[in-house]
């Protein structure tokens, strides 16, 4: 599901709100979860999950086309686990 595809399901649900209004509220919140991750801090949302950073050490790549050796830098990446309760209705439901 893409962003947009959220926006039309939500105000499918809700249709006694503005769409535009949906999608800043979408936006809002996927904009306060990249601003807490790019302060360090973790964001959890209880029966969903929590986002959180992960530090990746520097070492060195290598370039799949030419196979030669390249340094990548240290860096923080974005992290996200899966509450016990979406696991649970994950794996419960029958494929």
């Amino acid at each position: 599901m893409i962003k947009s595809e959220l926006v039309q399901r939500m105000s499918a649900r809700n249709p006694h709100l503005y769409q535009r209004d949906i999608e800043n509220i979408v936006d809002a919140i996927l904009g306060e979860i990249a601003d807490a991750l790019a302060r360090g801090e973790r964001v959890e949302l209880r029966g969903f999950g929590a986002f959180s950073t992960k530090q990746r050490l520097a070492r060195t790549g290598r370039n799949p086309r030419t196979g030669d050796k390249v340094p990548v830098t240290e860096k923080l990446v974005p992290f996200f686990k899966t509450g016990k309760e979406m696991r649970e209705r994950l794996n419960t439901k029958p494929l």
